[in-house]
């Protein structure tokens, strides 16, 4: 791998700084430091990771654990057996720890976008869906009502802030909807309150 390229790398340099050529020994002391060493082993072992792809055993591990419980009052009632069972129907185990797992394996964690309508009139303006997760960070972007139309539009959007990052909103831009709510007739201050 990187490992075995640096180590000829770094014996060719040897090489060169022995005949003292301009910036070798610069190169190559920056080659042997243990950052970089560390570095590129961390790198090898996520190009490791990636290429193995991890792929969940089972889809639906709340319902499995589920399974589990009711086979486990079946058994008979050891200390083990019931501690198991406790640990099982724990709710952080259940909703929290299992429920995400589900989640994850099914893929189940991106946006889904309502589809396109089919008769949409050819001279009609182009219209993007947008789709921006955020968590407790503010959107960067301010609304106002249009002065002519009335429609919400986008200000402004603010450098550095969510909006900006993603690339999608853009001043001017007309808001249809937000998170699945027509905005139209909604005052500005309604629609910040559904982002």
């Amino acid at each position: 791998g990187i490992s075995h390229v640096l180590t000829l790398v770094l014996q060719e340099l040897s090489l060169l700084c022995k005949r003292d050529v301009n910036g070798v020994g610069m190169l190559y002391d920056l080659l042997r430091s243990r950052w970089l060493q560390a570095l590129l082993k961390i790198y090898e072992c996520l190009q490791h990771y990636l290429g193995k792809r991890p792929v969940p055993v089972t889809l639906q591990a709340r319902a499995l654990t589920r399974e589990v419980v009711e086979l486990l009052r079946e058994a008979p009632q050891s200390g083990e057996i019931k501690e198991l069972r406790r640990l099982l129907r724990a709710p952080h185990l259940k909703a929290a720890l299992l429920s995400a797992h589900d989640t994850v394996a099914q893929k189940d964690f991106e946006p889904s976008l309502p589809p396109l309508p089919d008769n949409i009139p050819e001279n009609e303006e182009a219209m993007r869906i947008v789709c921006l997760v955020k968590n407790n960070q503010p959107l960067g972007a301010t609304i106002k009502r249009h002065e002519i139309t009335g429609d919400i539009t986008v200000a402004r959007v603010i450098h550095g802030g969510l909006a900006d990052r993603s690339g999608l909103l853009y001043a001017g831009d007309k808001l249809m909807e937000v998170n699945g709510v027509p905005v139209e007739g909604l005052e500005p201050e309604q629609v910040i309150n559904i982002l």
